[in-house]
C-alpha cells in the first residue's frame, strides 16, 4: 500500500511537469514606425525557436499594428519583425512554462535607409501606389479648391466615379464603407463622408476590399467583401483638436454652411459634424471630359451628427450618431416612345414634386477580446424616419409623336386644354391623366448582431457563432385624386375619376443563426463548414377608401392634408383596391468550402445549399388564399489570388446566385389601382440565376512611379425576369406580367495607367473603358397569347487621358476624353444610333503671393449622332474661385466661388431600352456665385501640428511653403 502511494505520488508530479512543459503560452504586442509613431499596418511577425531559427509561430499585424501570435511552448525564442521600407528587428524572448502570456509592448522599427534609396522619390509624392490588393492615392498630388471637401479629391482619383445620387466607384467596383485611420466614419456611410470631409485633413487614401468580421476573425474568406475607402490622416493631426467652419451666401438665395471638430488622440477619435446648404452639395467638378450632371431637383439638407472611435489591446469601441433633413423641390418633363408589335407608342409626362425627409440614426460597435482566444463582436443600430410629399402628374399617350404637332406637346397635358376647339393635339390623343397626391410616412427600424469566434487551436481550428435580429415598423397614409380620360370611342370606357385615401402600415421580423467551423485539414489549407438558419416575417395591410361624392353623405368632401378619413367614409372601403399579405420565410443555408493558402496564391471555393420553405396569406378582393412555395438554391463560389510581388498580383473570382420570384408574383391576381398600368401575377415564373466573373490585376513600379490595373466582369442572368405588356390601342392603358426570359448578359473592361515622367512634375493618367451590354425584352403587343422578344444592343468605348504639371506653387491639367456608343435595336432598327459625348478641358491651381490662391476649371462637353436635335449640343462648363488667407497661421480664408460662369449647364438624360427609347428633363442648380468665410481650428493641435499649419501643410490649397505643397515638396523622401 505504502508502495503504491509513492507511485501514485511519482505519477501525479511525473503528469503535472509534462503538463508544465507543454502548457502554451501567447505572445502580443504592437508595432509602430520610430519616426511617427503610427502604426505599421500588416508587418510580418515571426517567432523562431532558438538555437536552431526554426519558424514556431507567425502572423501580420493588424491595421492599427496589433498582434497575438499563436500559443506555443515555453522555451528561448527570436521574436522577427519585419515591415517593407524599414530594419528587420529581432527581440529575444524567453517563455517561462509558468507563463499564460507574453506582452513583449510597443516595438518601434527604424527607417531602412538603403531600401528606402530604392522606393523613395525626391520630387512631388506620386498620384498612385500599390501595396499587394491595396491601391493608394496622395492626397498631395491632387490639388483641391481652398476648403474643398472628400468628393473633391475622388472626383479626381483616377478610376473614380461618383454618379448623381453620391455613389461612388473606384475601378468599377462601388464603394460601401468610408473609414478614417481604419475606423469606421459614421458607421461608413459614404455620403456622409463625401460631404463633410475636408480635404485638409487628410495625408492618403486607400482602397481595398475589407473582409467581413467573420473573415477577418477566422482567417477564412467567406466571399463577403466589401471595397472600402479608408482616409489616414495627416501627421500631427492626431494629437489634439483641430476641424473646420464655413459660412456662405451666394446669388438665386443660395447658402451654405460646415462645421467638423475632431479630437484624435492616439486610438482614440471623435468628431463633430453640422452642415447646411440649399446647393445640391455642389462643389466644383473635378477634370476629367464630358459630365452632364442631373441636378434632379432643388435641394436643402441640414445635418448635425458625432462619431467616435477607441481602441486597447483588448477592447474596440465605435458608434456615430446623426440627425438629417431635406427638402427636396423636383420638376421634371419627359417624352418617351414605346416600341409596339405594330407601329409605336409615344407618351409625355409633367411632374412636380416637393417632399421633406427627418431622419435619424444611431449605430454602435464593439469588439471585445477577453483573452487570446476569444472575439466578441457586438452591432447594434437604430434610425427613425419621416417623411412629407405632394405630388401633381400630367400625362398622355398619342397615337402618333406630338412634336410633329407642336413644338412642346407637354404644354397641352392641362385637363383644361382637353376637348377644347383650340387642342391642337386632339386628332391623336389616345388618353390623358391628371393627379394629385399627398403622402406622410413614418417608419422605425433596429437591428442587431453578434458574433462570437473561439480559437481551438494555434492551427487555425476555431468556432464562430453570430446571430443577428432586425425589426421594422413602417406607416403610411395618401390622399390622392386622379381623373383619366379616353379619347378613342371604341374604347368603350367612361372617364375614370379616383378621389382616395390609402393607409399602407407594414411590420416586419428578421432572426439569424449562424455557426461556423474552421478545420486544418494540412498545413496552411482549411475546411470551412457553416450552418445558418433564417426565419422573417412580414405583414403589410393596404386599405383604400373612396372618397368620391355618396348621395347618403352629401356633397363631395373637399380634403385638406392631414384631415385624415372623414367621418362616414368608413364603409367605402374600395376591396378591389385593398390587399392584405402576410409572409413567413424559412431558410437553412449549409455551406462547405476550402481555403488553401500559400506564399504565392491563395484559393477559396465552396459550394451553399439553400433549402427554402415560404408561406404566403394573401386576401384581396374575394381571393382568400394561403399559398406554400419551397425551393432549393445552390450558390458556388471560387476566389483565387495569385501575388507575383508585394505590388502585383492577379485575382479571379466567380459567384453563382440563385433567386426566387416574389411570392405577389406567382399569384394570378390582377392589380388595378392604376388604370392605366394593370398588374398581373404569373403562376409559372421560373426562378432566375445569375453568373458574376470579375478579373483584376495591378502592378506598380515605384522607381518610376508607374502603376497599371485591369479589370474585367462578366455577368449572365438564366431566366431572368422581365414584364410582357399588352398595350390597349384604344385606351392607351398596360396590362404588364412577368415572364421568364433568356439572353440578357453584360461585360465590361477597364485598363488604368498613370505614371510620371522623367521630370517627376509632369504625370499622365489614362483610363480605358470598354462595356457590351445585350438586353433582351418583350414589345409592347396586342395580344396575351403572342410575345415577340427584341434585343438592343449596347456598345461603348470610353477613354479619359489628362496630363497634370505641379510644382510647389503651380498646378495646370490638360484633360480630355470621350465616350462612344454603338446601340442596335434588333426589331426597331430605325432606332440605331451612334451617340458619342467628348470633353476637353483644362483646370489650375496657383498660389499667389500674399497668401492668395486661384483655382479654375473650364470643360466644354459636347454630344453628337443623337436622333434628338436637342440632345446633340455642347456645354461650356467654366467654374472659378479666388481666395484669400488672413489671420495668424492663415488660420482663416475668405473666397468667391463662381459656378456655370456662362450658363451653359442643363439637366437632361436619356436611356434606349429593348421596348422604348425615353428623354427626361429636370430643374437643378446650376449657375450662382458664393462668397465663403471658412476657419481652421487645427490651432489647438500639438506643436508639430500647429507647426506644420503655419507652413501652409494642413491648407488643403497647395499653398506654398518652405517644404513645398501639404509638406511635399521638392526634395522631401516620400515613402510608400
Amino acid at each position: 500500500m505504502k508502495r503504491f502511494s509513492v507511485g501514485l505520488v511519482l505519477l501525479l508530479l511525473s503528469t503535472f511537469s509534462i503538463f508544465a512543459q507543454n502548457k502554451v503560452i501567447t505572445v502580443s504586442g504592437r508595432v509602430v514606425e520610430s519616426d511617427s509613431k503610427e502604426p505599421a499596418a500588416q508587418a510580418t511577425v515571426q517567432l523562431l525557436s532558438l538555437p536552431d531559427s526554426a519558424y514556431a509561430a507567425g502572423i501580420a499585424s493588424n491595421n492599427q499594428g496589433w498582434f497575438t501570435l499563436p500559443k506555443v511552448k515555453a522555451g528561448k525564442y527570436l521574436l522577427k519583425v519585419s515591415y517593407i521600407g524599414f530594419l528587420t528587428k529581432y527581440v529575444p524572448l524567453h517563455l517561462y512554462a509558468n507563463m499564460t502570456e507574453k506582452r513583449v509592448g510597443t516595438i518601434a522599427l527604424e527607417s531602412d535607409a538603403v531600401m528606402l534609396k530604392e522606393a523613395v522619390i525626391t520630387a512631388e509624392a506620386p498620384q498612385v501606389t500599390v501595396k499587394e490588393d491595396t491601391l493608394e492615392y496622395n492626397s498631395s498630388a491632387y490639388r483641391t479648391p481652398e476648403g474643398a471637401m472628400l468628393e473633391e479629391l475622388v472626383k479626381k482619383l483616377p478610376g473614380a466615379e461618383i454618379d448623381d445620387e453620391g455613389n461612388v466607384k473606384i475601378n468599377g467596383k462601388e464603394v460601401k464603407k468610408i473609414m478614417v485611420d481604419g475606423k469606421e466614419f459614421f458607421g461608413g456611410d459614404v455620403k456622409t463622408g463625401l460631404k463633410n470631409l475636408p480635404v485638409n485633413m487628410i495625408d492618403k487614401l486607400k482602397t481595398y476590399d475589407k473582409k467581413s468580421d467573420l473573415a477577418r476573425v477566422t482567417g477564412i474568406d467567406d466571399g463577403e467583401e466589401e471595397t472600402v475607402l479608408d482616409l489616414k490622416v495627416k501627421k500631427g493631426m492626431n494629437q489634439g483638436w483641430f476641424g473646420n467652419a464655413s459660412a456662405a451666401v451666394g446669388t438665386e438665395d443660395r447658402y451654405g454652411s460646415n462645421l467638423m471638430l475632431n479630437r484624435f488622440v492616439d486610438n482614440s477619435q471623435f468628431s463633430l459634424i453640422g452642415s447646411a446648404n440649399n446647393v445640391n452639395d455642389q462643389g466644383f467638378s473635378g477634370g476629367g471630359g464630358p459630365r452632364f450632371r442631373n441636378s434632379n431637383g432643388l435641394t436643402a439638407t441640414k445635418m448635425l451628427g458625432v462619431n467616435f472611435a477607441t481602441q486597447s489591446e483588448k477592447l474596440e469601441l465605435g458608434g456615430s450618431a446623426r440627425y438629417n433633413f431635406s427638402d427636396r423641390d423636383a420638376l421634371s418633363t419627359n417624352y418617351s416612345e414605346r416600341f409596339l408589335q405594330n407601329g409605336n407608342s409615344y407618351s409625355n409626362s409633367n411632374s412636380k414634386n416637393r417632399s421633406k425627409n427627418t431622419n435619424f440614426k444611431a449605430d454602435f460597435r464593439l469588439e471585445w477580446k477577453p483573452d487570446t482566444l476569444t472575439n466578441i463582436i457586438f452591432r447594434p443600430n437604430f434610425s427613425y424616419g419621416k417623411s412629407d410629399s405632394h405630388s401633381k402628374s400630367e400625362s398622355g399617350t398619342f397615337k402618333s409623336d406630338p412634336f410633329n404637332l407642336v413644338p412642346n406637346p407637354n404644354d397641352f397635358l392641362d385637363k383644361s386644354i382637353w376637348n377644347t376647339t383650340d387642342d391642337p393635339l386632339d386628332d391623336i390623343r389616345v388618353n390623358a391623366s391628371n393627379s394629385e397626391s399627398s403622402t406622410e410616412s413614418n417608419s422605425l427600424s433596429a437591428n442587431a448582431s453578434l458574433q462570437v469566434n473561439r480559437r481551438l487551436n494555434n492551427q487555425g481550428r476555431n468556432i464562430t457563432f453570430r446571430g443577428t435580429f432586425s425589426y421594422g415598423d413602417n406607416d403610411s397614409e395618401q390622399f390622392s385624386e386622379s381623373l383619366t380620360r379616353y379619347f378613342d370611342t371604341a374604347a368603350g370606357k367612361s372617364d375614370d375619376e379616383r378621389k382616395q385615401y390609402i393607409t399602407s402600415p407594414t411590420q416586419n421580423y428578421d432572426y439569424t443563426a449562424e455557426l461556423t467551423y474552421n478545420e486544418p485539414v494540412a498545413k496552411a489549407t482549411f475546411l470551412q463548414f457553416r450552418y445558418k438558419f433564417q426565419y422573417k416575417y412580414s405583414e403589410s395591410d393596404r386599405s383604400t377608401y373612396s372618397l368620391l361624392p355618396d348621395a347618403d353623405k352629401g356633397q363631395d368632401w373637399i380634403w385638406n392634408y392631414g384631415d385624415g378619413l372623414p367621418e362616414g367614409y368608413e364603409s367605402n372601403k374600395d376591396m378591389s383596391l385593398s390587399k392584405y399579405a402576410q409572409y413567413k420565410y424559412y431558410n437553412h443555408d449549409i455551406n462547405a468550402g476550402l481555403n488553401i493558402i500559400r506564399e504565392k496564391y491563395r484559393l477559396n471555393f465552396g459550394v451553399s445549399l439553400q433549402p427554402q420553405n415560404t408561406t404566403l396569406t394573401y386576401r384581396k378582393d374575394d381571393v382568400d388564399t394561403i399559398v406554400k412555395r419551397k425551393v432549393f438554391n445552390f450558390a458556388p463560389n471560387i476566389d483565387f489570388r495569385y501575388r507575383f510581388s508585394k505590388v502585383s498580383q492577379l485575382r479571379f473570382t466567380y459567384r453563382g446566385r440563385a433567386s426566387q420570384p416574389s411570392m405577389e408574383n406567382l399569384l394570378d391576381i390582377e392589380d388595378n389601382s392604376n388604370p392605366l398600368n394593370v398588374r398581373r401575377g404569373n403562376p409559372g415564373l421560373k426562378p432566375s440565376f445569375s453568373h458574376s466573373m470579375r478579373l483584376f490585376y495591378n502592378t506598380y513600379n515605384g522607381d518610376k512611379q508607374r502603376g497599371m490595373m485591369a479589370h474585367a466582369f462578366l455577368n449572365m442572368t438564366q431566366n431572368s425576369i422581365t414584364n410582357s405588356t399588352t398595350y390597349n390601342q384604344a385606351t392607351g392603358g398596360v396590362t404588364v406580367k412577368p415572364e421568364n426570359i433568356n439572353g440578357n448578359w453584360n461585360a465590361m473592361g477597364m485598363f488604368g495607367f498613370n505614371t510620371a515622367l522623367k521630370d517627376k512634375r509632369f504625370t499622365i493618367n489614362s483610363f480605358s473603358r470598354v462595356n457590351y451590354t445585350n438586353a433582351v425584352a418583350y414589345l409592347y403587343n396586342e395580344s396575351t397569347q403572342v410575345n415577340d422578344k427584341n434585343t438592343s444592343t449596347t456598345l461603348t468605348l470610353g477613354e479619359n487621358l489628362n496630363g497634370t504639371f505641379r510644382n510647389d506653387w503651380f498646378e495646370f491639367t490638360i484633360n480630355g476624353s470621350i465616350n462612344y456608343n454603338f446601340e442596335r435595336n434588333e426589331l426597331r432598327p430605325e432606332n440605331n444610333q451612334e451617340p458619342y459625348t467628348f470633353g476637353y478641358g483644362a483646370s489650375t491651381n496657383i498660389s499667389l503671393p500674399w497668401s492668395m490662391t486661384l483655382s479654375t476649371n473650364i470643360t466644354n462637353n459636347a454630344r453628337r449622332g443623337y436622333r434628338d436635335a436637342s440632345m446633340n449640343k455642347n456645354e461650356l462648363i467654366w467654374n472659378a474661385q479666388i481666395a484669400q488667407n488672413f489671420l495668424k497661421g492663415n488660420a482663416a480664408t475668405i473666397s468667391l466661388e463662381i459656378y456655370d460662369i456662362l450658363r451653359q449647364q442643363s439637366n437632361i438624360s436619356r436611356s434606349l431600352t429593348a421596348d422604348m427609347r425615353s428623354v427626361s428633363e429636370y430643374n437643378g442648380i446650376n449657375s450662382y456665385c458664393m462668397l465663403r468665410f471658412s476657419y481652421r481650428l487645427n490651432v489647438f493641435g500639438n506643436k508639430e501640428a500647429r507647426g506644420n499649419m503655419r507652413q501652409g501643410g494642413f491648407d488643403g490649397g497647395g499653398h506654398r511653403g518652405p517644404r513645398g505643397p501639404h509638406g511635399g515638396g521638392p526634395g522631401r523622401m516620400m515613402r510608400f
